[in-house]
């Protein structure tokens, strides 16, 4: 199979184990009383995977999923550089979404694994930044 096939393959894998990893963490944070502000935002800075509310608290949520542990725990692949570009998300995200009012903001990290039988389990890391 020729390289180019190959690589459309695998992002086509990781865009798909991506969704099912947002899915899941969507749904964690909805049985936990909280609604989808926006998923999948984007602007010229980069991409934040899902901002959610409940009360005054907005979170500003990255998802790592995986499908195996070969690579370890998506917790650990947000390195000191990708929580610095998700704060300029955030700003710019507050900037363009609520004119800057103040409300209160939390980074969470979701690290999402797939069991053996593909069902996505998710560990949520609250405030993890």
């Amino acid at each position: 199979m020729p390289a180019a096939s190959l690589a459309r393959m695998a992002d086509s894998h990781r865009v798909h184990l991506g969704n099912i990893g947002e899915d899941a963490a969507l749904e964690w944070y909805e049985r936990a009383g909280f609604s989808l502000v926006a998923r999948n935002w984007r602007c010229k800075a980069g991409e934040i995977d899902l901002v959610v509310s409940s009360g005054d608290v907005l979170v500003f949520c990255e998802v790592k999923a995986r499908s195996g542990p070969a690579f370890g725990g998506g917790f650990e692949a947000v390195t000191f550089e990708k929580r610095a570009r998700l704060r300029k998300l955030a700003e710019a995200f507050l900037l363009a979404r609520v004119g800057g009012r103040g409300c209160r903001v939390r980074f969470d990290v979701a690290s999402v694994m797939l069991t053996r039988d593909d069902r996505p389990d998710v560990q949520m890391f609250t405030d993890a930044f």
